[in-house]
C-alpha cells in the first residue's frame, strides 16, 4: 500500500526492519520535503516489492554504469516526474537511500545520488565513493555521494 511521506509527524512506518529506522524515517522525510517546498510534490512511497520496475531500474542503472551491486534489501520506493526530470528513490534496509535524477530531455543532468542514514557505516560496494556531510533536522547528519549518469536508460 503506497502512502505520502508526511515530513511533520516522521515515521518508521514501512522502515520497522531497518536497525536505523528512525534515521532512515528522518532521511525520507527530508526528501518529502524538499520536493514538497521545491515542486508542490507529494512524496508518496510504496513498499518495494511493488515497486519491483523502479528497483530494477534504478538497479540497471547502477550495475551498467559502475558495475554496483547494493547487498541490502530494498524496503520501499516511489518514482514520479516534475518538471520534466524523472526521478526515482530507493530505500534500504540497512539506511542506504539512492535516488536517480534523469532528465528526459537529452542536454539535461542525470545522476544517481546515495545517502547514508546517520548511525549506518558506508556499504562495501560504495566504498570507493567520497561522502559528504549535511545536517539535517529531520535526519541529523547525512552523508552523500553521487555520479554521473553517461547512458541512455
Amino acid at each position: 500500500m503506497s502512502y505520502a511521506v508526511d515530513f511533520t509527524d516522521v515515521s518508521t512506518e514501512g522502515l520497522e526492519s531497518s536497525p536505523v529506522a528512525p534515521a532512515l524515517a528522518g532521511l525520507r522525510a527530508n526528501e518529502a520535503r524538499y520536493f514538497k517546498n521545491k515542486y508542490d510534490h507529494v512524496f508518496t512511497v510504496e513498499p518495494a516489492s511493488k515497486a519491483k520496475k523502479t528497483v530494477a531500474w534504478v538497479s540497471k542503472i547502477l550495475a551498467d554504469e559502475r558495475r554496483i551491486v547494493i547487498a541490502a534489501t530494498p524496503l520501499e520506493a516511489t518514482e514520479f516526474e516534475v518538471e520534466g526530470i524523472r526521478m526515482a528513490y530507493v530505500f534500504y534496509e540497512d539506511g542506504l537511500s539512492i535516488n536517480v535524477m534523469y532528465t528526459l530531455d537529452d542536454a539535461g543532468k542525470r545522476a544517481v545520488g546515495f545517502k547514508l542514514s546517520d548511525g549506518m557505516d558506508v556499504p562495501e560496494e560504495l566504498g570507493s565513493f567520497k561522502f559528504a556531510r549535511q545536517k539535517s533536522k529531520l535526519a541529523g547528519t547525512i552523508r552523500g555521494s553521487y555520479f554521473v549518469i553517461k547512458g541512455q536508460y
